[in-house]
């Protein structure tokens, strides 16, 4: 890239994060309340995104091959336990990761 690509490059990139910080702010000002499908969408979006994750990471798993999916399995069991006894996610969300990796790794 030549010298004048990069600041153009870098000047949008600067542009649409400016963007996307500052339009929910010029969209839905503080006087205002919040539209109901807005509220809707911050209740289900989450729940919907984590299922999308769930179905994604097992894709690939085959049940009749390799390990059999326990490493998978285990991990999740494990994230549902700490997910059930800590409700952090942050927490269930490291904890699935760091044991499978450890399965995948050193067990299977």
């Amino acid at each position: 890239m030549t010298l004048s690509q990069q600041i153009v490059t870098v000047a949008l990139i600067v542009l649409a994060t400016m963007l996307t910080r500052f339009l929910p702010f010029l969209l839905f000002p503080a006087g205002k309340p919040t539209p109901n499908y807005i509220r809707y969408l911050g209740k289900v979006l989450p729940s919907a995104v984590f299922g999308l994750l769930v179905i994604y990471s097992l894709r690939n798993v085959s049940v009749l091959t390799g390990s059999h999916a326990l490493p998978e399995l285990l991990s999740i069991a494990l994230v549902i336990v700490l997910h059930c006894w800590k409700r952090q996610m942050l927490l269930s969300i490291a904890g699935g990761t760091v044991c499978y990796m450890l399965l995948v790794q050193l067990v299977f």
